[in-house]
């Protein structure tokens, strides 16, 4: 009984620290607020100043009908997600860079949480294996998961963990409040209908294998769906009852021969996506083929049945990734608008859950083998959170890739010397940018034609259209770009390509401009802001009217005013 008490006060002395690590992990987004450097793509160029944008609107809690007029002449509502979204509210209660550190808190906090339990409760219950347990938990919450989908794939543990606890009739009340709060930090569409999906699945396994109906599995499954559709209300009324096509449904993403596709697979099984980085490929991947060949040459396989279950579902889930893009879905994507308006490629979100359990798994089966094979482990463990230190977002971003902090990125106090200067409402005219991200200007307060958003009417693109029509017909990626997936409605210009950062230090100059400034001022269009000169501006009907520089800022502005 004593050795039992020793062991757990260790254990708990190793969560405490765990725990300090993690929240030294996110210290320099408080220490530096917003002097931090973070991810620009598919996050400040996009969702923060989409947020800032909607509590300013004062329309969260605004109806099906109603709009953004500060974004693309008028933006629905429904495109900004759902009101009952956690983060949504972080942000209008706090000021961005202050709620992103909460959100990047949070999320990593129950990340670990989730993963801590599901391993405890579920797969490694041996008391003694306590630094698997907390190793893998620490790794996963240090995972550079892509901010703005917050628990959508790290919460999966969490959310294994009570689906488990139900689905085994070991149940309380704590189960069916986490998948009742789940909803509320998490998306359906980034993470939860995949992982919803797999509880189906697995439901479906116990009634066949099994003959076992499980009624509490399958209400707990029946339940956090129906939360899911209540929060994201928007989403279902926009996808399935609202009759204003968007412009998703012209996507095209099935392109690939089936050698393309079989080299995809393999590349996203190795080394993962941008949007579920799970940075596994230096220790996790050889650890998982050395703990397969040790079973196959001990003649252990069929004893870990788990284990290989989800070595092959891993592999599975980047190839349905890959085949998602692949040419044999043409048929079916003409017909069928939801096969291009929701993304079903992303069943590999499932990927981090299926990697980090696999890893702890692996870690354990080797653990057991003997003295030799627990200190291997013990630096595994540390080799794995020690190749996670460094996407740690300052430093990555900080030191490494050198793009601009918070502050400079934003630059307002640059932009409300251009607000100053113009010295009009700025609900009176709209603007449009070139060589920076709109999410600048909307961040500022201005109200801009252009704009990065998942869902906006598909007459807008067509009307948007116009006034870069002649830039790309010069440039068919740009137009392949535009034309096939449109969400990011910019001012492209073919001596630029799909850049959007060039800073103050930057000589690039634009000088065969061929926008359509009759169509840009029929939408209201009235100053550009351009982070390059235009050395043809007045040949387009633009005039210089002033240069701003500032000290705080990434950009160098000109401001062109259509005439």
């Amino acid at each position: 009984m004593a050795k039992f008490e020793q062991k757990r006060n260790k254990e708990t002395i190793c969560l405490y620290i765990a725990l300090f690590l993690l929240l030294l992990y996110v210290s320099p987004l408080y220490i530096l607020g917003e002097d931090a450097h973070i991810r620009v793509h598919d996050n400040l160029d996009s969702n923060i100043a989409w947020y800032k944008v909607l509590a300013e609107s004062g329309k969260i809690l605004g109806g099906i009908h109603a709009v953004i007029p500060q974004v693309m002449n008028g933006l629905p509502r429904d495109a900004y997600g759902t009101e009952f979204s956690g983060i949504v509210w972080l942000h209008a209660l706090f000021p961005s860079m202050t709620a992103y550190a909460l959100s990047q808190t949070i999320t990593r906090l129950f990340a670990f949480v989730g993963m801590y339990l599901l391993l405890k409760t579920h797969f490694i219950r041996d008391e003694k294996a306590y630094l698997i347990r907390i190793g893998v938990s620490l790794a996963f919450a240090f995972t550079p998961f892509w901010p703005s989908g917050m628990l959508s794939t790290l919460g999966h543990p969490l959310a294994l963990w009570a689906f488990l606890n139900i689905r085994s009739r070991n149940f309380s009340w704590k189960e069916w409040l986490t998948l009742a709060l789940l909803p509320l930090y998490s998306s359906f569409v980034l993470g939860f209908f995949f992982f919803l999906t797999a509880m189906g699945f697995l439901w479906l396994y116990d009634l066949i294998v099994k003959r076992d109906w499980n009624l509490p599995f399958l209400g707990s499954i029946a339940f956090m769906t129906g939360v899911f559709l209540l929060v994201e209300y928007r989403l279902i009324y926009s996808m399935i009852i609202s009759s204003e096509p968007t412009h998703r449904t012209e996507f095209i993403s099935s392109r690939h021969e089936f050698w393309r596709s079989m080299r995809l697979s393999w590349k996203n099984f190795v080394y993962g996506h941008t949007h579920v980085m799970t940075v596994h490929t230096p220790v996790i991947l050889p650890l998982l083929f050395l703990t397969l060949a040790v079973l196959i040459i001990r003649k252990k396989v069929k004893e870990e049945k788990v284990f290989i279950f989800l070595l092959v579902l891993n592999y599975l889930l980047s190839l349905w990734y890959a085949f998602w893009f692949n040419n044999v879905w043409i048929p079916l994507k003409e017909r069928i608008d939801l096969f291009n308006t929701f993304n079903f490629a992303r069943f590999h979100f499932l990927r981090p859950l299926v990697i980090y359990l696999s890893f702890a798994i692996a870690c354990y089966i080797l653990w057991r083998m003997g003295k030799r094979w627990r200190f291997f482990v013990g630096l595994a463990l540390a080799a794995q959170i020690a190749v996670l230190l460094p996407f740690n977002e300052e430093f990555l971003y900080g030191v490494h890739y050198h793009p601009p902090s918070f502050r400079e990125f934003y630059a307002t106090k640059q932009f409300n010397e251009i607000k100053e200067y113009i010295d009009r409402p700025q609900h009176s005219y709209r603007v449009a940018s070139i060589g920076l991200h709109p999410a600048v200007a909307q961040y500022n307060g201005f109200y801009t034609l252009d704009g990065y958003v998942n869902v906006y009417p598909l007459t807008y693109k067509y009307q948007f259209r116009k006034i870069i029509a002649k830039e790309l017909e010069k440039n068919r990626r740009l137009r392949t770009y535009y034309d096939e997936w449109g969400s990011r409605c910019y001012i492209f210009v073919d001596e630029l390509g799909k850049h959007y950062g060039f800073t103050k230090k930057s000589k690039k100059k634009i000088k065969n401009l061929e926008l359509d400034i009759h169509a840009f001022k029929e939408m209201g269009g009235r100053y550009i802001f351009s982070s390059v000169p235009i050395t043809n501006a007045k040949s387009n009907g633009l005039t210089l009217m002033k240069k701003f520089n500032h000290p705080e800022s990434h950009w160098r502005i000109y401001l062109y005013e259509a005439k």
